[in-house]
């Protein structure tokens, strides 16, 4: 199914916690959705993408419906990005709680460490 990055961007929007401070850039003919400026989710032409940790993303997968992340049918599917399945992107509660688990997810994850020259 083809989707609309635009059209997914107001649906992440709208179902996103009201106080979830989000910013949405171009990437690559999709948008990146930024929550406290990390990367929270892909929106593409193969749909809307959550980043999970893991154990959180074994969890996503479980849903009916819900798959790794691939841009070209031929890509590796993403250790880190699961595809929201359509039962859940057509219920906003049920988006809002994937959202809401994401963004858990990547609060508690540790920071990066910088790379030293």
């Amino acid at each position: 199914m083809d989707h609309d990055p635009k059209a997914l961007q107001i649906l992440f929007a709208a179902a996103a916690p009201p106080d979830l401070e989000l910013l949405f850039k171009p990437m690559f003919g999709g948008i990146m959705a930024y929550a406290t400026g990390k990367p929270l989710a892909s929106l593409s032409n193969v749909g809307l993408a959550l980043k999970a940790p893991p154990a959180l993303m074994a969890e996503f997968l479980a849903a009916p419906g819900a798959v790794p992340l691939r841009y070209e049918p031929d890509d590796p599917p993403s250790k880190s990005y699961v595809v929201v399945p359509p039962a859940v992107l057509a219920d906003r509660d049920a988006l809002r709680g994937w959202i809401v688990r994401a963004m858990a997810a990547l609060a508690a994850a540790p920071a990066k460490k910088a790379k030293s020259r």
